[in-house]
């Protein structure tokens, strides 16, 4: 591992093998440096152009301007990813993809030009011609292949069988089965309307995402992702298991950013992982903590990696609304993660980083601490009633005048550009995983497959509301395995959360339960991405390092039954009510983590983990009975450990 850094001073975030660890593949090959890799640096800095252009004065029509997000986002997939793993990511474009570059502008071309037309015409009534029909099924297979690409197979996979569904379920007898859908008819509510590819996900990512995409990559060309690592290592590096708390508060403020778990994992924990192995951690729970701590960076507000943008427009409600709610079981998340780091450490004896090894606080905050200004903004304008995209715009103009002011982190031409070509680049996977969820909503809305998927998980439960959780549950963490948070989720909208509505969860709850899930699949076997990836920089076991994570997080896993079974962890209801829920609800979460880690005030035996278990799921159901009982077990647990210590000790001096 001696390539990885291990002290803050060897982390550059201004380096561009940092920048390059993402997400999304960047071209390395010098050769490309000509014309070509002008080309692609050129359509990516348009792409990010445009969505500027579009936030300062105003987005087109919905179709035009998904159209022309989802045109530069296919040409920039087929310029960037390879066709094939088995091609190195530095071979030269190959030929056929110039052409499927040339067929996305025409077909997509067409959308935006005629925008208007489509958007007026009769749907399922005027017929569409033959080119028009070519065109939608140029526009599928292209974007079909780029989700190949960018997303996997699962998505395709899933892909094929709506689109055969839609086209052939009148064969299918009984409940499933739907009345005769022509080709034409399937093409037209696909690609002529915005119930299909051009639907609400991917007008979602066509103005909020992108922007607070290519924010994060501003902050990361000013130092900023540098400035918050060594602000979290010169506060919590001293402590014990200091490194760990480092990993746990650099990658929350930076997972809540870049929305995606494994490009946080390998962004900090390249930095991290090596720290908490030097300082005594074993190599698969410094690869779990890091893995669980970047998940849960989706989950943080404020911006809570974009996706809270597309769980407000499902809902229909301000942004904040959604930020506010997630605020709490958030904070339970890390909570528990916090507690279980901190007990470790206490098991094994493990002291934080020495003093020399440390940077200085304040001379760490004096050099980035106007950083903290782009994201007040952020809070700010929200909480006024701005609207996400002009928050948005001013996050950015905000880091480039912070960068401006600082005499370390200063945003020239040269980074600028760099960051809108990045920028654009990083919102492919977005992109395509958004408007190919669009293939698959467009089908059930056409259908009506949602519904009667929603009364099959009511009479599968029995109509009992933890049995359909738990279906929920498990449903959502598989499609994670194998897509985006963000397509996982999308998926999902019109499948399983109507049947949770309808069971009397809030629509909020049922909404941030399954997003909940779609995230912690980047953490549970056995395909834990996130934990795969840390594995790979600690050189520990993928599968050994994917179970303790799973084991770190479980109190996330439990979190999401919390709120949907008391909206007060929500911050829904009256403030003593609220505040009571949320005070039992941090203790229980404790008492889980205690129960995990198998240490209190000592090692705890297994009957006494067994007790610890149970007296916190007593804590956290929002009962006041059972929060009784909860407190009571806990307190007995917290006293018979107190003397069974005490006589330990009075054994040993006798002794």
């Amino acid at each position: 591992m001696s390539d990885k850094p291990n002290s803050f001073e060897q982390l550059d975030f201004n380096d561009s093998s940092t920048l390059e660890a993402d997400s999304v593949v960047r071209p390395k090959n010098r050769e490309l440096v000509g014309v070509a890799a002008k080309v692609i640096s050129f359509v990516a800095i348009l792409m990010s152009l445009f969505h500027l252009y579009t936030a300062m004065f105003g987005v087109f029509d919905s179709i035009m301007q998904r159209a022309m997000h989802l045109g530069f986002a296919l040409i920039l997939v087929f310029a960037v990813y390879k066709p094939s793993k088995s091609i190195s990511k530095d071979a030269p474009i190959p030929w056929y993809d110039w052409i499927f570059m040339v067929l996305s502008i025409i077909c997509y071309s067409y959308f935006v030009v005629n925008s208007q037309e489509i958007a007026s015409r009769m749907s399922y009534i005027e017929d569409l011609t033959n080119y028009e029909i070519a065109l939608g099924i140029m526009g599928g297979l292209l974007l079909i292949e780029a989700t190949r690409r960018v997303v996997g197979n699962v998505l395709v996979v899933i892909i094929v069988i709506f689109l055969a569904y839609g086209l052939w379920g009148h064969h299918i007898p009984g409940a499933l089965g739907h009345r005769e859908f022509t080709l034409m008819w399937v093409i037209d509510h696909l690609f002529y309307t915005t119930t299909g590819v051009f639907s609400t996900p991917l007008g979602v990512s066509a103005t909020f995402i992108f922007l607070f995409i290519l924010f994060g990559k501003f902050l990361e060309v000013s130092g900023a992702g540098q400035f918050f690592i060594n602000l979290s290592v010169a506060g919590m590096g001293k402590y014990r298991g200091g490194p760990a708390k480092t990993a746990i508060f650099a990658s929350s403020i930076l997972g809540t950013i870049s929305g995606s778990a494994v490009a946080n994992t390998v962004t900090t924990g390249a930095f991290t992982i090596p720290l908490m192995k030097k300082t005594g951690y074993r190599k698969h729970f410094a690869a779990a903590i890091e893995s669980v701590a970047s998940t849960g960076g989706q989950i943080v507000p404020p911006i809570m990696g974009a996706s809270a943008f597309i769980i407000a427009a499902y809902l229909g409600v301000p942004y904040m609304e959604v930020a506010v709610a997630a605020i709490v079981p958030a904070l339970l998340y890390y909570i528990s993660l916090f507690i279980q780091v901190d007990l470790r450490a206490r098991r094994n004896g493990l002291d934080g980083l020495k003093k020399e090894q440390l940077p200085k606080f304040w001379e760490v905050f004096k050099k980035g601490f106007l950083f903290f200004i782009p994201l007040i903004l952020i809070i700010y304008m929200l909480t006024t009633g701005a609207s996400p995209m002009k928050a948005g715009l001013f996050a950015i103009v905000g880091t480039i005048i912070v960068a401006a002011l600082s005499s370390v982190h200063r945003i020239g031409l040269k980074k600028l550009i760099n960051a809108l070509d990045l920028g654009a680049k990083a919102a492919l996977e977005t992109a395509i995983a958004c408007a190919a969820a669009g293939l698959i909503i467009g089908v059930i809305g056409l259908t009506g497959i949602g519904l009667k998927f929603s009364s099959i998980i009511i009479d599968i439960s029995g109509g009992v509301l933890l049995l359909a959780l738990i279906f929920t549950m498990i449903t959502s963490i598989i499609l994670g395995m194998g897509l985006p948070t963000v397509a996982a989720y999308i998926v999902q909208v019109p499948l399983t959360i109507p049947a949770l509505v309808e069971m009397g969860v809030s629509p909020i709850a049922a909404h941030l339960f399954v997003f909940y899930f779609a995230t912690l699949s980047a953490i549970t076997p056995p395909v834990a991405l996130a934990a795969f990836a840390a594995a790979g920089i600690s050189g520990s076991e993928p599968m050994r390092t994917g179970l303790i994570a799973m084991r770190l997080g479980l109190a996330a896993y439990i979190v999401p039954y919390m709120f949907v079974y008391g909206k007060n962890l929500l911050l829904i209801g009256g403030p003593f009510e609220t505040l009571l829920a949320v005070i039992t609800a941090i203790i229980g979460i404790i008492g889980i983590a205690m129960a995990a880690e198998g240490w209190m005030l000592r090692h705890s035996y297994w009957y006494e983990r067994l007790v610890l278990f149970a007296g916190s799921i007593c804590m956290v159901i929002p009962d006041i009975y059972t929060d009784f009982v909860g407190v009571a077990i806990l307190v007995l647990v917290y006293f018979y450990q107190k003397k069974f210590r005490q006589d330990l000790l009075v054994r040993q001096e006798a002794s």
